[in-house]
């Protein structure tokens, strides 16, 4: 219960409008820090809708499967540069980034990956890797503003932002891989 206040006050913060028209005024904001905190919003939120409607995740996401290519999807779209673009320029696009991300992405993905087998979760993670190296190799070396309402100077910054997270993937990946994972016992 303390998750969904914690949940509710950080979505309610982000749509209070100098705070909307401040993350969406820096390319690097609305994408890196707006999108990831509405879904943290939704995960957080997500406990009471799932625990009111256990019946339904039950049958429609019983196995994560389902939920976890919704995330994908709805995060996917939001990584275009001209649905980003839209956001910012029309008003039903900014409602449904302010309902997608938390109820669609966020909620599916607190159902989903605890019901994901570890392979789901890898596939999941390796999946966003090269993705986030796509979208930092788009925003980088990009020639031309792919966005109308954000400088060519403000994508390669983004850029350069997801080469960042791309970069702690690949050494969080090599951490798990050299060090040790088996369990120690309590003495």
């Amino acid at each position: 219960m303390k998750q969904a206040g914690i949940g509710l006050s950080l979505y309610g913060l982000l749509m209070i409008p100098p705070v909307v028209h401040f993350l969406e005024s820096v390319m690097l904001f609305h994408m890196l820090v707006q999108l990831p905190l509405l879904i943290v919003a939704g995960w957080l939120m997500g406990g009471i809708f799932i625990g009111k409607f256990i019946n339904f995740f039950t049958k429609w996401n019983a196995s994560g499967i389902p939920g976890i290519l919704l995330f994908i999807i709805i995060t996917m779209y939001w990584m275009l540069p001209r649905v980003l673009d839209e956001a910012v320029s029309l008003w039903y696009m900014e409602l449904f980034k302010f309902i997608s991300l938390p109820f669609l992405a966020g909620l599916c993905l607190r159902d989903s990956w605890c019901k994901l087998k570890i392979v789901g979760k890898s596939f999941v993670y390796l999946n966003y890797l090269p993705m986030f190296g796509l979208m930092a190799w788009l925003y980088i070396d990009t020639p031309i503003q792919i966005c109308n309402n954000y400088l060519e100077d403000q994508q390669k910054v983004l850029g350069w932002g997801f080469l960042f997270i791309t970069i702690c993937m690949i050494i969080y990946i090599l951490q798990q891989v050299f060090s040790d994972q088996s369990e120690t016992p309590n003495h």
